[in-house]
């Protein structure tokens, strides 16, 4: 509990990362009460009221399909947040036991491990993402793959790194000594140790994830029409930046803050997470 008490009051003294933590909840919260929040159906087309401006029936207006876009919003909420945490699940899942793996044996195995992050780590991760889904397609499951694998090898490298640290001290020999095998050692004991960076950069992760997610909507190889995501409202939206600027202008505020609160609250979080920060 002692622990608990101090990494709070180390996260709370960071006012930034707080905001980013409330900004955070509230994406959640809108996300998990999105039919309850949505004044009207996302999918609705009433090309009657087509591109409305902001008004109190329709609070950030229409696009050209007369679909409310708050409504709009609140929905790709849940896809934004759904591909960021799918996709680092994918490359923590992935690039973790890698990491594992590669920073315990060493030798040939890392250096194998080692190379194959290299030639992912070549490519900027959207040109790898890119690459990826017009391989298998234009899908939001096909972006969240794609998403997911420019991710392994961020994790791999961070999780290799501390278990090299790890690995060398006296507690892992010591249980070693004991008879323990490798998987026990590696899982059991060396994995609770390197969680605090495998956290933080999860959180960091996940504004890249949707950042990414969103670029690749934006370029039409996502999320495809009619559905409310929020890169895929962006890219209509360039349509009208004079007629109707706030097609664009809400969908990218949206994901500005969402990313924004994300990197604030990994940066809270690496500090107190980090023990030579006082």
């Amino acid at each position: 509990m002692g622990k608990w008490k101090i990494f709070y009051k180390r996260f709370a003294k960071r006012k930034t990362a707080v905001v980013g933590g409330v900004v955070i909840i509230i994406y959640l919260l809108v996300a998990l009460l999105a039919p309850v929040l949505a004044p009207y159906d996302p999918l609705q087309i009433d090309l009657v009221h087509k591109l409305q401006l902001p008004s109190w029936i329709h609070w950030l207006g229409t696009d050209d399909k007369g679909r409310d876009i708050l409504s709009r919003l609140i929905f790709g909420t849940q896809l934004s947040l759904s591909v960021g945490f799918v996709a680092v699940i994918i490359g923590a899942a992935i690039g973790v036991p890698l990491g594992l793996v590669s920073g315990y044996y060493g030798r040939w195995v890392d250096a194998v491990i080692m190379r194959i992050v290299d030639v992912l780590l070549a490519f900027p991760g959207i040109l790898l993402a890119l690459a990826i889904v017009s391989a298998l397609g234009p899908s939001l499951t096909n972006v969240i793959i794609a998403v997911g694998i420019f991710s392994v090898p961020t994790f791999a490298r961070i999780v290799r790194g501390s278990t090299l640290a790890i690995k060398r001290l006296e507690f892992v020999d010591a249980i070693r000594a004991l008879g323990a095998s490798d998987i026990k050692i590696i899982f059991g004991h060396i994995l609770p140790n390197v969680l605090s960076p495998i956290i933080v950069q999860a959180t960091l992760r996940l504004a890249t994830a949707i950042l990414t997610a969103a670029g690749l909507s934006f370029l039409g190889m996502g999320a495809q029409p009619p559905s409310p995501e929020w890169g895929a409202m962006l890219s209509n939206g360039r349509d009208f930046l004079w007629s109707a600027p706030h097609l664009a202008a809400f969908p990218g505020a949206a994901i500005a803050t969402l990313v924004l609160g994300f990197n604030l609250f990994g940066d809270g979080l690496r500090d107190a997470l980090d023990q030579r920060m006082n």
